[in-house]
């Protein structure tokens, strides 16, 4: 981190570690910019090598899973995206990875909404990006987040999301003296350490799975715990006492009104997440449309580019931007 906890780390080429592989036809850059807040986002920017940057051209906001970052599942959507013409943004949240904040892994569903307007914002002044052609894109919890955003935030003209969860919703979920006992607990736990943030999977990849695993923790820590999304900053979630915040603040209850903007919402049959689509594509106003692929788990749409219908996507925010 920098002196100033607010501003974001300055990444050096040594310091750079991807999940994934830049196509040879994209060009990524780093970029900074602040949020409402006053915390500076790190992000990299992907456009194509060929786009020409004398016309003006839609762009997308792509937000990662829940304690994820941008070097994995939000720079693989990128990379294929920018291939496709679109300008596209992936950001790490406030508090998380590159991005300014502290106590690290702070967060309450107002930051992480924040976090796509703040990419709006910076988008909207790149000269070569049309301000009528923004969109954002969710992976898992950030897709809650951006319908939230787009909720709230009329530049944003289109909003998909892939395998949505929603974060804040599940907080919520417990009630009568379950409840109570979890906001006493984390009520007293700010005056003991509000930076504890657990740690969720292990200091560097490995080969093996840990014993005790529940079939969806199982799931995660294939993409978390092993080489193929393993990332030294994407170890933890948030810290105890912003659970507080999850637990009282619904992100998705206005999401009928982003209409008569479009979304689209993708899955699987086999994704354990499906049920948040269903339930939450439900809640939305016309015009909406569901994307529900034949296979493929939860975790196989943060990154396996034979499962994720970029197609799909492709020919949604090019028919609506």
């Amino acid at each position: 981190m920098t002196n100033n906890p607010m501003q974001a780390t300055r990444v050096q080429a040594a310091d750079e570690y991807y999940i994934f592989t830049l196509n040879e036809h994209v060009q990524r850059t780093h970029v900074y910019y602040p949020t409402r807040f006053g915390v500076e986002i790190a992000a990299d920017l992907y456009i194509a090598k060929d786009l020409d940057l004398t016309v003006k051209h839609p762009a997308l906001v792509v937000g990662p899973p829940f304690g994820g970052v941008k070097e994995q599942s939000p720079g693989v959507y990128a990379n294929q995206l920018a291939q496709r013409g679109f300008v596209v943004l992936a950001f790490d949240p406030a508090y998380h990875g590159y991005s300014g904040g502290m106590p690290r892994y702070s967060g309450s569903p107002d930051t992480y909404v924040e976090d796509f307007s703040a990419g709006v914002d910076f988008l909207g002044t790149r000269a070569y990006v049309s301000r009528e052609q923004i969109g954002a894109l969710g992976i898992c919890a950030s897709g809650g987040f951006a319908l939230a955003a787009a909720a709230q935030d009329a530049r944003i003209k289109a909003v998909a999301t892939s395998v949505m969860y929603d974060i804040p919703h599940l907080a919520g979920l417990a009630t009568g003296t379950a409840r109570a006992a979890q906001l006493k607990d984390l009520s007293l736990q700010r005056w003991a350490d509000q930076t504890v943030a657990p740690l969720n999977y292990p200091e560097q990849p490995v080969a093996t799975f840990p014993e005790g695993l529940d079939p969806v923790a199982h799931e995660f820590f294939s993409f978390y715990g092993f080489k193929r999304g393993w990332h030294p900053h994407a170890l933890r979630n948030i810290t105890a006492v912003s659970n507080l915040s999850f637990m009282n603040f619904e992100a998705t209850r206005r999401i009928n009104e982003i209409a008569p903007r479009a979304v689209l919402m993708v899955t699987s049959e086999e994704a354990h997440s499906k049920a948040f689509t269903d339930e939450t594509f439900a809640r939305l106003a016309e015009p909406k449309q569901r994307v529900v692929m034949p296979r493929g788990q939860h975790v196989d749409f943060y990154d396996d580019v034979t499962v994720i219908p970029f197609d799909q996507f492709e020919q949604f925010f090019k028919a609506n931007l």
